[in-house]
């Protein structure tokens, strides 16, 4: 791409584990005298969820508030496509004021949750993820040195996450299907990653897709299910949760029209055993080279 990006700030604090009884010493007003540092050095990853709530709050379509608002990064290894927040060349959050945080109501579920942060994990023959939270001490913040003391818990009750978390629960498991997939996944092919992006954060164009009639005439939907995914960007983000582990994992999370998933399985079996097999191949070659240099 020829379009310049201005990169958000990367931090390389190492995390301290929390569990939600653990406490901490938090806090954060105006008039603390590091108000907005944190902001000066933002590097915000947005959920689909945070997309939605900041282009309703600034009345912007999707694809204007990608634009103005965002900067594309890859997620992992494969290529993944993700959003940051957009900041200044100076690193500064483009929402930050004299006064703190311009769409703080709508802030990103990064912001909420800072100082900390949570990593989700899939433990061995467990079906359910757990969730560590995190620690975050940066030198700029003084919050720390605040004698106001209360657990992860009451933190994040006071701090609004819990819709948030709600929401960005199903991506979330969706990402973690993703990372742990391995050879059985493979790398998807460059209109898969598209077709993500587009279902995680471009809704609108993401609507039409969904209302066209091409999609209507693979996938079996009522009608009614049409009507609520024209009008509402929550149900269609959920949408497209289900829909996207269909197009990654082969799921059928969505109805299909009679013979279509038969079709579609047997013009692409041979494409998905070549996947696997090129993932493994590739896993493995890394490991030789990896280990190459031990002789």
């Amino acid at each position: 791409m020829s379009e310049k990006f201005d990169t958000p700030f990367q931090s390389n604090i190492v995390p301290t584990i929390l569990e939600l009884g653990s406490t901490l010493k938090f806090r954060c007003y105006k008039g603390i005298s590091c108000f907005n540092a944190c902001c000066k050095n933002a590097d915000i990853t947005l959920t689909p969820y945070d997309i939605i709530r900041l282009k309703q709050r600034l009345g912007k379509s999707s694809a204007e508030l990608l634009k103005e608002h965002t900067v594309p990064f890859q997620m992992d290894q494969d290529g993944l496509p993700g959003v940051k927040l957009r900041t200044t060349d100076e690193g500064a959050c483009l929402f930050m004021n004299e006064e703190g945080c311009s769409v703080y109501e709508d802030r990103p579920t990064a912001c909420r949750y800072y100082p900390l942060g949570n990593m989700i994990r899939l433990d061995t023959g467990s079906k359910e993820a757990h969730v560590d939270y995190v620690l975050i001490k940066e030198d700029h913040c003084k919050g720390h040195e605040e004698e106001r003391e209360l657990t992860v818990h009451e933190y994040l009750v006071e701090q609004e996450t819990a819709q948030y978390d709600e929401m960005n629960k199903e991506w979330q498991q969706l990402m973690l299907m993703k990372r742990s997939g391995g050879p059985s996944v493979g790398k998807p092919p460059e209109a898969t990653l598209q077709m993500y992006f587009m279902c995680a954060f471009d809704m609108d164009r993401f609507r039409r897709f969904v209302l066209s009639d091409n999609f209507k005439a693979t996938y079996d939907l009522e009608e009614s299910t049409y009507e609520v995914l024209a009008k509402e960007d929550i149900s269609l983000m959920q949408f497209g949760n289900r829909l996207m582990k269909q197009v990654f994992f082969g799921l059928r999370t969505i109805p299909e029209k009679n013979g279509i998933w038969e079709k579609r399985v047997d013009e692409r079996q041979e494409v998905w055993d070549a996947r696997r097999q090129a993932e493994i191949q590739r896993q493995q070659q890394a490991e030789d080279e990896r280990y190459s240099g031990d002789d």
